[in-house]
């Protein structure tokens, strides 16, 4: 299925039920009180996260959901029955929006999270009091909530591989997970994000994100950008891959690297701002020494003083040794976010 992460849909809650206009009326009973039925309420919308769903593309076909009304009220006190809430599952990671206010209503990103979108319309009250023994009136119910919703799809992942087209991030997914990304010689292979789990020991996980290609001007909605970098937003790690021998001879590594970094900066502070590793790739290309000489251009040029790891995505080499560092730094910060590690 074609991944989406954007949608709009209409949600409406069910109509309250009418009350009954109602009197007793038996035999040896003389003025028999009011047994008029209340309407019953409307059913409710929600919203549930579901692990199974990963993608919106279902809610650019349907894309009006309403809940059952209630029904009216009957004599004999019999209360109308209740609309059914409306369940509508989404992917975990859906942001919800109200268009029309630009309210944040919610932020799914447990399996089986239920948030309210829309409340149903509440049935009739009674009339009748200690003052009002035999009231001769009824109301409608109340009208059930309708929304406009905005849905974007968030993808939740430990770590963001990011990086120019073509630079390796699809095998390098390939070759540390079970993932099975498209992978060819040609840029923008990928063109909608990867998620592969990496197991490095027994329990031990983390979520890895294969974010398609960025360009210059990703920022500013060049191409399909922002998408992607909204992407990133919710990642603890971000790896940036470097390809230190690219097919194009006149391909220079370190403004590759710069471009996507100021991608990153211009997008916003927090996304520039998060735990970011060098990751230099296809270093099987390249001859022992030269591959020294590469790397210390490369760094001198970006004046990058942080972690470095050189891999082949695409034999293996120094991948095992990648995921245990990542998988080490991740439970680091999981320490010092619970705060069982002073700073």
């Amino acid at each position: 299925m074609k991944f989406v992460d954007e949608a709009t849909i209409r949600t409406q809650a069910g109509n309250g039920g009418s009350g009954a206009l109602s009197f007793r009326r038996e035999k040896y009973v003389e003025r028999g009180g009011p047994d008029g039925g209340d309407g019953g309420h409307g059913g409710s919308v929600y919203l549930v996260a579901d692990e199974s769903i990963n993608t919106l593309a279902d809610f650019r076909v349907a894309r009006k959901f309403r809940a059952e009304s209630g029904r009216g009220g009957a004599g004999r006190n019999m209360t109308g029955k209740s609309g059914e809430d409306l369940n509508v599952h989404v992917p975990r990671g859906t942001v919800i929006h109200d268009v029309d206010t630009g309210e944040l209503i919610g932020d799914l990103t447990d399996d089986g999270q239920r948030i309210k979108v829309a409340d149903g319309g509440q049935g009739n009250a009674r009339f009748k009091s200690s003052v009002n023994r035999a009231p001769r009136k009824t109301t409608p119910g109340t009208q059930g909530e309708g929304r406009h919703l905005a849905l974007e799809l968030k993808l939740l992942a430990d770590v963001g591989l990011v990086g120019m087209p073509n630079a390796g991030k699809s095998t390098l997914i390939r070759s540390m997970s079970a993932a099975k990304p498209k992978v060819a010689d040609y840029p923008f292979t990928t063109l909608h994000p990867n998620l592969g789990v990496v197991s490095v020991g027994r329990l031990q996980s983390f979520v890895m994100a294969d974010i398609p290609g960025l360009i210059e001007g990703a920022a500013e909605g060049a191409g399909l950008g922002i998408q992607f970098l909204k992407h990133l937003q919710r990642t603890k790690l971000l790896l940036h891959l470097v390809d230190i021998a690219p097919i194009d001879l006149d391909a220079d590594p370190a403004i590759a690297f710069r471009a996507i970094e100021g991608e990153l900066k211009k997008f916003s502070a927090e996304l520039s701002g998060k735990t970011r590793w060098l990751v230099i790739n296809k270093v099987d290309l390249l001859a022992e020494d030269d591959l020294e000489v590469a790397r210390e251009m490369l760094l001198g040029e970006i004046d990058w003083d942080g972690p470095v790891f050189l891999v082949s995505a695409e034999t293996g080499e120094g991948t095992d040794e990648l995921g245990q560092a990542i998988m080490r730094e991740l439970e680091e910060m999981d320490q010092v976010e619970s705060g069982s590690v002073d700073l």
